[in-house]
C-alpha cells in the first residue's frame, strides 16, 4: 500500500483514501474472475466489483460457518446434541458434525472420568469441615466421619438436563445418606468393625436417591477416610477403648487357660476312669477265677483229700518262699559247722553276670558256704533232706 500513488497525496503524511483503495481492490477481484470493467464506464465497473466482492465474502462466511458444525467425540466420551436447547441424539466416538450455532449445539461429556467429592473434610483428613462430618448415632453419641465419594456417569442426556450442580448434588446426597446410616447403628459398629458395612449401605442408599432424581450418575465407590470421636472427649474415649481392650485380653487368657486345662482334665478323668473300670474288671475275673478254681479243687480234694491237701500246702510253700530269704540248715550233720546257703543271692549274682556278659545266667550248681568254700556232695545233700522232714502237716 506505501507504493500506491494515491497515499500521501497533497504533499502531507495523511491516511490513504480507503474508498479508493476499496475500488482498486473490486478492480483487481474482477480482472481474476475475467470481469471486463476496464472497457465499460467507471461507475457500472464500482458497481459490479463490489457485488462480486460481498458475494465472495458471504460465500467465505457460509463455509465458515458450516466448517464450524464438525467435531470430535474421544474414546470414553459422547456427544449431547440439541436443536434450539431441545435434545436431539447422543453420538459416540470419532469425528461428528451437526448444525453450526444457533441452530444446533453439542456438549461433549467424559463418562469414563472418575469423579470424587470429598465430604466432611477438604483436601486432607486434618481440613476438616465440622458441619458435614459431625454425625450422631443411634445410642445418641457424636462421631467424627469423613469419607470420599467416588462416582462416573451412566445416562449423559440424564446428567445435562437434569443436573445444574452435578458435585454438589453428589455430596448433598452423600451427606444425607450416610447420616440416616450412621444414625441406625451404634458408636461401635461405627467406629470399628461396621465401616466395610457402612460404606455398602451408603453406596446403596446413595445409588437408589440419585436413580430416583434421574442424575445419570453411577456411584462406584465409598471411602471411609477417618472416624473418630470429636476432638472434645477424644482423651476419654482412648481411655475408654484402652479399657475394653484389656478386657479382651484377660479375657483371650483366660480362655486360652481354660483350653489348656480343660483338656488335660478331662484326659486325666478319662484315664481314671478307664483305670477303675481296668481294675474293676481284673478283681472281678480274678474272683471269679479263684472261685472256679476253689470249686475244682473242692471237687478234686473230695476224691482224694491226702493228695489233694499235700499238693496244696507245696504251692502254698512255693509260693512264700518264692519271694523271701532262705537258710538252710543240716540238723542230722555230725559237726560243729554251720551250712549257709544263699540261694537268692546266688541267682541275683548270676543274672547280673548275665546282664553285663550278654549270656543267660547259668542255674545254681554250687553252695558257698560263710567262710567262702564250696561244700562237699555229702553235705550238701545232707543239706537237702530238710525238704523231707516229716513234720508236715
Amino acid at each position: 500500500m506505501a507504493n500506491e500513488p494515491q497515499w500521501g497525496k497533497g504533499g502531507n503524511d495523511g491516511p490513504p483514501d480507503l474508498d479508493e483503495l476499496w475500488r482498486r481492490f473490486n478492480q483487481r477481484l474482477s480482472g481474476m474472475f475475467g470481469g471486463k470493467g476496464g472497457k465499460s464506464g467507471s461507475g457500472n465497473t464500482s458497481s459490479g466489483g463490489s457485488g462480486l466482492g460481498v458475494g465472495l465474502v458471504v460465500g467465505v462466511v457460509f463455509l465458515l460457518w458450516v466448517a464450524s458444525g464438525f467435531y470430535i467425540v474421544d474414546a470414553g466420551e459422547r456427544g449431547v446434541v440439541t436443536r434450539f436447547g431441545k435434545f436431539v441424539e447422543t453420538t459416540q466416538a470419532g469425528p461428528r458434525w451437526h448444525l453450526p450455532y444457533p441452530i444446533e449445539a453439542v456438549k461433549v461429556v467424559n463418562i469414563d472420568q472418575v469423579r470424587t467429592v470429598e465430604v466432611g473434610y477438604r483436601g486432607t483428613v486434618k481440613n476438616k469441615v465440622p458441619d458435614e462430618s459431625l454425625m450422631l448415632t443411634d445410642d445418641e453419641n457424636i462421631i467424627d466421619l469423613q469419607f470420599a465419594v467416588q462416582y462416573t456417569l451412566k445416562d449423559p442426556e440424564d446428567y445435562v438436563f437434569n443436573n445444574r450442580s452435578p458435585d454438589d448434588a453428589v455430596m448433598q446426597v452423600a451427606e444425607t445418606a450416610i447420616r440416616e446410616v450412621v444414625g441406625k447403628n451404634k458408636m461401635d459398629y461405627v467406629l470399628y468393625e461396621g465401616r466395610a458395612d457402612i460404606a455398602a449401605q451408603a453406596t446403596h442408599l446413595m445409588q437408589r436417591i440419585l436413580d430416583r432424581y434421574k442424575t445419570g450418575i453411577s456411584i462406584s465407590q465409598v471411602t471411609m477416610q477417618n472416624a473418630q470421636p470429636p476432638e472434645q472427649v477424644q482423651a476419654a474415649f482412648d481411655d475408654a477403648v484402652k479399657a475394653k481392650q484389656d478386657r479382651e485380653r484377660l479375657k483371650n487368657e483366660g480362655q486360652a487357660y481354660a483350653n489348656d486345662v480343660v483338656p488335660k482334665a478331662k484326659g486325666m478323668a478319662a484315664r481314671l476312669i478307664q483305670e477303675a473300670d481296668g481294675y474293676r474288671q481284673r478283681v472281678i475275673d480274678t474272683a471269679e477265677g479263684d472261685a472256679s478254681r476253689f470249686n475244682q479243687i473242692l471237687a478234686e480234694y473230695s476224691k482224694a483229700p491226702g493228695v489233694t491237701r499235700e499238693r496244696m500246702y507245696l504251692d502254698a510253700m512255693q509260693q512264700i518262699l518264692s519271694s523271701t530269704t532262705k537258710v538252710m540248715v543240716d540238723q542230722k550233720a555230725g559237726g560243729s559247722n554251720l551250712l549257709y546257703l544263699p540261694l537268692d543271692k546266688l541267682m541275683e549274682k548270676n543274672a547280673a553276670e548275665a546282664r553285663t556278659s550278654g549270656t543267660p545266667a547259668a542255674p545254681v550248681s554250687k553252695a558257698a558256704e560263710s567262710t567262702g568254700t564250696a561244700p562237699s556232695d555229702d553235705s550238701l545233700r545232707g543239706s537237702l533232706r530238710m525238704l523231707d522232714r516229716g513234720d508236715r502237716p
